[in-house]
């Protein structure tokens, strides 16, 4: 399913093509500042808080999807563990844990260097990417933050793909 409704238009800045992707899905959103826009997505699994930045002085677009989930302490390491396993499997992006915060979180970055400008196709893209990414590991988080389980075990469960329906 395309998240954009035309292909065309003229190049512009980052955020408002977001802006655009957003409203023509539906999805709430708020521009406090000028560089910043938060958009809120309701998943199959869970809820996400999705934030793009555009840095001028880099010319990066990027990305944090972040969903509700607090690690507790004693679970941070094993979590950080699970990451680090999700990661290897990643092409693009990354998880993160935020320790401060207690979060995590997935980012990516669009380098938009020597004159490329971003397209509604790419933001598209990265953010499939991003809730696709999220969706797929969001159970073997909950495995290891919810359900003490070890970060092999939730990996292990979480490359199972099964074929067909019941």
């Amino acid at each position: 399913m395309s998240m954009i409704g035309d292909s065309g238009g003229p190049p512009g800045h980052p955020l408002a093509i977001v802006e655009r992707m957003a409203t023509r899905n539906d999805w709430d959103f708020s521009r406090t500042v000028e560089d910043e826009i938060l958009l809120a997505i309701a998943g199959k699994l869970t809820d996400y808080q999705v934030s793009f930045t555009w840095m001028e002085d880099i010319r990066v677009l990027h990305l944090a999807c972040a969903f509700e989930m607090k690690v507790p302490s004693p679970r941070l390491t094993e979590v950080q563990q699970l990451i680090a396993k999700i990661n290897e499997q990643l092409w693009i992006g990354h998880f993160d844990a935020w320790g401060q915060d207690d979060l995590v979180m997935f980012r990516h970055a669009l380098l938009l260097t020597g004159g490329v400008s971003t397209s509604a196709r790419q933001c598209e893209a990265v953010l499939g990417a991003a809730l696709d990414s999220c969706e797929r590991y969001y159970p073997a988080l909950q495995a290891v933050v919810g359900a003490g389980k070890s970060a092999r075990e939730a990996m292990d469960a979480a490359m199972f793909d099964t074929v067909g329906e019941a």
